[in-house]
């Protein structure tokens, strides 16, 4: 099957442009594409990657008619292949692009470094877009993405559920409300790694058959190519450099997203990391070889004064390392819950939540009992985390956009991924022009916003 051809960003965007004048005078049902359904028709789904999260995805979305199923790994996605046996089955997303012309929506669960390749060419196609956390591998796909959900006005939802739960619109309101006061200071953690990496893990040297199920071509992608090997299948890939975006791209997209909402943050002015070391001996450490993520990483976020709101310090916390305790937290009260969580640091309190922005409490529990809540001022999702493939739904019937629609998602996405860029550059102090999407100072740094991609593969 014909590799995509190769066009430059400067014919990408005349072509985005001709495109969009077409869409503005022609429908999406003359142009091959799947235009807005009526809410009482069923959408014809298809899923790209689905044999994980995908399959996960696809059971919230049962009420639809499942038409679609692509997968490069057989085995992975045998289940999947037997819940639906109805929909076609496919082992290249072009080709199912190019011959399928039933699909009205994709949804793209692939490993992170696919994203934004299958996303923009199912846009481009006219297809409304699902894509799981975090929205790509690099900051630069996240910025075009955002814009050709803009150009091909589909609809679209990044798949952090928890932005549909009602634990973050609580936050939100009870911050907006002035419970806690002005808000400088913001802690985020997770449980993350929960799978094998550090900075002394190396390439595997063995080279074993490729199982007969799988294309390994086809799932290394725009990757740079390596030998197969089953250390990166089916979930550890979340490891390495070249295919994830480690503990961060993870639960970032889950545990910040409180924090990027309420205080209705976009691009930080600086970012800074630090990371776990090895010493393999005595007065013999290792350095970082940047083939898989750290065992563990603080990352340090500065963000301006906007909107009334004063500048904020954001820190994450990974790999077991977690903020010092707030007094006000009663002995015996877990921080967060297993997963993660998020503090909150005001001038007159502390509100903490768990991992998707879940159970809220004011500090102390005393300071909860005697908060008078404010009215519900944020609207909700129907079933809330369970119901955000349904909230996307509705979307593509020509509903309100999805309440993680990449307008939302897509800047949220590149806070989170510049973390990356601070952790593979640890112990300096990037500054960050969001506009321009430019390290300022750091020209190594600078280099890894938009990444390489194999030969035979482009945005």
């Amino acid at each position: 099957m014909a590799l995509e051809k190769h066009i430059n960003r400067r014919q990408f965007l005349r072509t985005s442009a001709a495109s969009a004048v077409m869409f503005s005078v022609v429908s999406r049902d003359v142009l091959g594409g799947s235009g807005r359904k009526a809410a009482s028709e069923k959408l014809n789904i298809a899923a790209v990657g689905v044999g994980g999260m995908g399959r996960s995805n696809l059971s919230r979305c049962d009420h639809e008619n499942i038409v679609a199923l692509c997968d490069v790994d057989q085995d992975y996605a045998a289940k999947t292949y037997e819940k639906y046996p109805n929909a076609k089955k496919h082992l290249d997303f072009r080709r199912m692009l190019d011959t399928q012309k039933d699909i009205d929506a994709v949804i793209v669960a692939t490993p992170d470094h696919s994203h934004a390749i299958v996303a923009l060419a199912a846009m481009r196609e006219g297809k409304h877009v699902y894509v799981q956390k975090p929205l790509t591998h690099s900051v630069y796909e996240a910025r075009i993405l955002t814009e050709a959900a803009r150009k091909y006005k589909v609809a679209t939802q990044m798949g952090n559920q928890g932005h549909s739960g009602e634990g973050i619109r609580l936050i939100c309101e009870w911050i907006r409300d002035g419970a806690i006061g002005p808000v400088r200071e913001v802690h985020a953690w997770t449980n993350r790694p929960v799978w094998p990496q550090g900075i002394e893990v190396e390439r595997p040297k063995e080279t074993p058959p490729v199982p007969p199920t799988l294309d390994w071509d086809r799932w290394l992608g725009p990757a740079p190519y390596r030998p197969y090997h089953p250390t990166y299948l089916p979930s550890s890939w979340r490891a390495w450099w070249d295919f994830g975006t480690g503990s961060l791209g993870d639960l970032g997209c889950h545990v910040m997203d409180p924090a990027f909402w309420a205080l209705k943050l976009k691009y930080p002015v600086s970012v800074e990391g630090c990371i776990s070391t090895y010493w393999h001996a005595f007065w013999e450490k290792t350095e970082p070889k940047n083939e898989t993520y750290p065992r563990s990483s603080i990352v340090r976020y500065k963000f301006p004064a906007r909107e009334g709101m004063p500048a904020v310090k954001l820190t994450w916390w990974d790999g077991g390392m977690m903020p010092p305790r707030p007094e006000e937290l009663e002995e015996g009260r877990r921080m967060g819950d297993e997963d993660g969580g998020i503090l909150f640091i005001g001038d007159k309190g502390k509100l903490m939540g768990g991992c998707y922005g879940k159970n809220p409490r004011l500090i102390p529990e005393s300071k909860m009992r005697e908060y008078d809540k404010p009215a519900q001022t944020i609207e909700r999702i129907p079933l809330g985390i369970d119901g955000h493939e349904k909230d996307w739904i509705n979307a593509c019937k020509g509903g309100k956009p999805a309440s993680s629609n990449f307008d939302y998602s897509g800047p949220f996405s590149e806070t989170v991924l510049m973390g990356n860029l601070a952790v593979r550059f640890p112990n300096r102090r990037l500054t960050w022009d969001g506009e321009r999407m430019k390290v300022t100072n750091d020209a190594d740094a600078d280099a890894y916003v938009r990444r390489q991609y194999r030969e035979g593969w482009t945005l």
